[in-house]
């Protein structure tokens, strides 16, 4: 099985990650990928290979932006003046222009935002990999059970006591293995 099939990226769903999250099996929400490019030429200039490596390591190599949602936004943005790109070392690099700059001060919250997810997901990248595929089936069998075992709990705090304590119990085996 392939890298694609695992990871996650631009376009596909990452549903253990995005359930683990307390989000949508989606990274990045509508116009959040260019706040998020926005925010990483703030840091330094890039070229479009290194802004995808960067939301890559923030994400724990969860989430892989793809050239097709990269590059477009660079060149919309480029025409809208939020960015300026010049060859160098015979790479496009981008610098955020003052546009940019303000632009980004328009909602600095939703930046941290698109930043502090990235901090929940980075976890998980940590634990996917090829190694952990033939395990999807048995772990979404479990997560299946689970939800089942909620709705019949949901609103009888003795039930959602049991449920919580079972899925603890479980936790807390599944842990002592991996050390």
């Amino acid at each position: 099985m392939g890298k694609e099939s695992w990871m996650w990226s631009a376009g596909s769903g990452a549903p253990w990650a995005g359930v683990a999250c307390g989000q949508r099996a989606r990274f990045f929400e509508f116009g959040e990928v260019r706040l998020a490019v926005l925010s990483l030429l703030e840091e330094a200039p890039k070229h479009g290979y290194q802004l995808m490596k960067e939301m890559e390591n923030r994400s724990g190599g969860v989430y892989r932006a793809s050239a097709g949602s990269v590059y477009p936004a660079l060149q919309q943005m480029e025409k809208e003046r939020l960015v300026a790109g010049a060859l160098e070392a015979g790479r496009r690099v981008f610098r955020l222009t003052a546009a940019g700059k303000s632009q980004l001060r328009k909602d600095p919250q939703a930046v941290r935002r698109i930043w502090e997810r990235a901090q929940r997901w980075e976890d998980w990248g940590q634990y996917m990999g090829p190694e952990t595929v033939a395990f999807a089936g048995p772990v979404a069998r479990v997560m299946k059970s689970a939800l089942r075992s909620a709705k019949w709990a949901a609103g009888r705090p003795e039930r959602e006591e049991r449920l919580r304590a079972t899925i603890d119990k479980m936790c807390k085996e599944l842990d002592q293995m991996a050390r």
